[in-house]
């Protein structure tokens, strides 16, 4: 009988053990106390981007306490709180679809040229059907999925059967999109009937218009807040999002488990255009009911990695960065009529993004050094033991 080997290792518990155990944490209350690092570190970049705006607006002569004093009296009113979550739905639906390849690790970049696209899409379709309000607006958000899914599995194709990266894919196609979108818009789609300068497609009907939670606040932020949950329920709380999370985390042991990466980046890319087609039905379904080329706003593709940033590609941070950033923007106006540039909250705006980059920077280093002294001081006892 052969005898045992001093020291010998234990049997291997197989590498999706061991993944789980690298995605999940592998002591009692390490995730909370990781999540309230988290929160605590986001808070105090935060905290940082304000005091570096109030020394510059010091330093140019204007009165910080004033600037962020008219800002928050005006941000409690009633009509700036829903102006808040008014502009914070789309910056939610961005944020969550560049969440979505952020935990694959895959920048996607392009959310900005799929929602620009599927907005365009989705209004040309929606002028042309008549149907039953539910099953209207039903099949616009469809449609706006479809195309944005579709915009966005260019880069998905690039990406597994070529090895293109995906920010230079994704960043070409924003060009493209915004190219083809004014092209296709001033050839077919405008609508040349009114005499209107901010010239529009075809108006959807009524049957296709989103409805209104109250005044001033599209039902396109239930849809939103739909999405987040979804986003949480599939990314953290689903097979597919532990396929995800491990394949982002470390593709050669994803793989050593059965994890198809190249399957995985489809398809979170798939989803990630899904989502980011509906970016634009805030202004689509809610307020515009066409598309137009001054109407649909530019720029919330950007905004979304910055909410997501912020909100550390968290669902609770989600929800709070964007409400954060829709705060920032209702109250623009109320500075501009204290005398303080409204430009102001774009600063601010981008202090905070490149505060919580460095906060984040730090505290994760702080973090592994932290796990790592843990494990030694576990490795020396259990030696010893």
């Amino acid at each position: 009988m052969t005898e045992p080997v001093p020291n010998e290792l234990p049997p291997a518990t197989g590498a999706s053990e061991t993944i789980k155990r690298i995605t999940r944490g592998s002591q009692p209350g390490q995730g909370l106390e990781r999540s309230l690092v988290t929160m605590i570190s986001s808070l105090a970049a935060v905290l940082l981007a304000f005091v570096i705006v109030a020394i510059g607006l010091q330093l140019t002569g204007k009165n910080p306490v004033n600037a962020y004093q008219k800002m928050f009296e005006a941000g409690w009113s009633k009509d700036k709180m829903l102006e808040m979550l008014q502009r914070a739905t789309p910056m939610m639906l961005a944020a969550v679809a560049v969440s979505v390849g952020f935990k694959m690790n895959l920048f996607n970049i392009g959310v900005e040229g799929q929602y620009w696209i599927a907005a365009l899409i989705a209004s040309v379709v929606g002028a042309a059907v008549h149907l039953p309000a539910v099953l209207h607006v039903t099949l616009i958000l469809l449609v706006s999925m479809v195309v944005g899914m579709a915009w966005a599995s260019i880069a998905a194709v690039l990406k597994v059967k070529r090895g293109v990266n995906e920010v230079i894919a994704t960043i070409m196609l924003n060009y493209i999109s915004l190219s083809v979108v004014q092209w296709l818009f001033d050839t077919w789609f405008r609508d040349n009937s009114k005499n209107d300068l901010n010239v529009k497609t075809k108006i959807i009907p009524t049957s296709g218009w989103m409805p209104e939670l109250t005044k001033g606040l599209s039902g396109m932020f239930l849809v939103a807040l739909f999405m987040v949950a979804l986003y949480w329920v599939l990314v953290f709380k689903s097979r597919f999002g532990f396929r995800l999370r491990a394949s982002g985390l470390n593709a050669g042991a994803a793989r050593t488990s059965g994890i198809s990466a190249n399957r995985m980046i489809f398809i979170s890319l798939l989803i990630s255009g899904a989502v980011a087609g509906m970016v634009g039905m805030t202004s689509v379904l809610g307020t515009v009911h066409a598309f137009g080329t001054n109407d649909v706003p530019l720029g919330l593709g950007f905004a979304g990695i910055a909410v997501a940033l912020l909100g550390r590609l968290h669902p609770v941070g989600i929800l709070t960065a964007a409400c954060l950033f829709g705060f920032l923007d209702s109250t623009a106006s109320s500075l501009q009529i204290a005398g303080i540039p409204n430009s102001i909250v774009k600063v601010i705006q981008a202090i905070i993004v490149f505060s919580v980059v460095i906060v984040n920077e730090a505290t994760t280093n702080w973090w592994n050094r932290r796990v790592a002294d843990r494990t030694s001081r576990a490795l020396t006892v259990a030696v010893a033991a």
